[in-house]
């Protein structure tokens, strides 16, 4: 495993980090769970993210209990903030209430004394920018979070973000977007001004629900153990996975896959790993081996030629207006 600094900061992440959205707290038990966690260590994975609303907090209790047994210095641990947790009207969003009270419910549920990063999980309309961005440095000079950072907030928030804070204030040192071969928005706007003040990625799906690793297959039928098969969490993957012209573009892939000598999904990874602006993937799993596939894209080399190649296969107008 290799790791990367996160943006300007001085912390180290591992390339391949795992997530927790739709697996920890929903379809992984207890046992399962730990073997999970076992062998993302094991495979030097020291970068685990989740989030107060992942299973309405299970998600944090869970990894809680699960990172415990680990010393707390050997893993850089994020969460976030922004998503309901409740029916009352502060219960939700970026005002410092809500950010204040969820920190600290995050802090019990994980049972730590710190979150290294605690991210805003999406941009709040209805709260004064200035508002959140002093909540956070509260946070920071107090020891309940280390860095902070954001997901999903657009290209002229994250300017006048770094414009209010200034020197005065703990800027933001990560941006967790949903990035891969297929959604590349992030390019046009958001990169760019991260890179201007020196923001690291953590990206989201990185193998798009699953789509990337090449197991649906253009005319036959959902394997019965994926994700897009599981009525519990299929709801963002089952159409794309049906849509057939979409996996014969993936399935063309593989023979850029087998001339690297690895998998579809290791390919859409250290896809991603050659972008200079990404920090770490964050990934998904319900089985160790898959946590080991994903961790062998780390220091996998793609040759420009082959970079120039997977750029013919997936970007052509055609197959953008298919996918969107």
């Amino acid at each position: 495993m290799k790791y990367r600094r996160l943006g300007n900061s001085g912390v180290k992440l591992s390339e391949i980090g795992l997530g927790g959205w739709l697996t920890f707290g929903h379809v992984s038990n207890e046992k399962t769970g730990r073997e999970l966690i076992d062998k993302a260590f094991e495979c030097g994975i020291n970068f685990y993210d989740t989030s107060n609303v992942y299973a309405a907090g299970a998600c944090e209790k869970m990894w809680g209990r699960l990172l415990g047994s680990y010393s707390r210095p050997s893993y850089v641990l994020a969460t976030k903030v922004y998503f309901p947790m409740g029916d009352g009207p502060n219960d939700r969003g970026l005002s410092r209430k809500h950010i204040m009270e969820q920190c600290d419910a995050s802090l019990r549920r994980l049972d730590t004394e710190y979150i290294d990063l605690y991210q805003c999980h999406r941009y709040d309309d209805e709260t004064p920018l200035e508002e959140t961005l002093r909540a956070m440095d509260d946070l920071v000079h107090q020891g309940k979070i280390l860095y902070w950072g954001f997901s999903c907030w657009p290209a002229d928030k994250i300017q006048k973000t770094f414009n209010i804070c200034g020197e005065r204030l703990y800027p933001p040192v990560s941006s967790q977007p949903h990035y891969n071969m297929l959604m590349r928005d992030l390019e046009v706007e958001v990169l760019p001004v991260c890179r201007q003040h020196g923001v690291g990625q953590v990206v989201f799906s990185p193998l798009e629900q699953g789509l990337l690793t090449g197991k649906y297959q253009p005319g036959r039928p959902l394997p019965a153990t994926s994700r897009a098969a599981d009525e519990r969490q299929n709801q963002w993957i089952k159409e794309l996975a049906a849509n057939e012209k979409v996996l014969e573009h993936i399935a063309r892939l593989q023979s850029v896959a087998s001339e690297v000598g690895c998998s579809i999904a290791q390919l859409a990874l250290a896809w991603i790993l050659h972008k200079e602006d990404v920090t770490s993937c964050i990934t998904g799993a319900t089985r160790t081996a898959q946590i080991e596939e994903n961790c062998g894209a780390s220091g996998i080399e793609i040759s420009q030629d082959q970079l120039a190649r997977i750029d013919e296969i997936i970007l052509p107008a055609s197959f953008s207006n298919d996918f969107h």
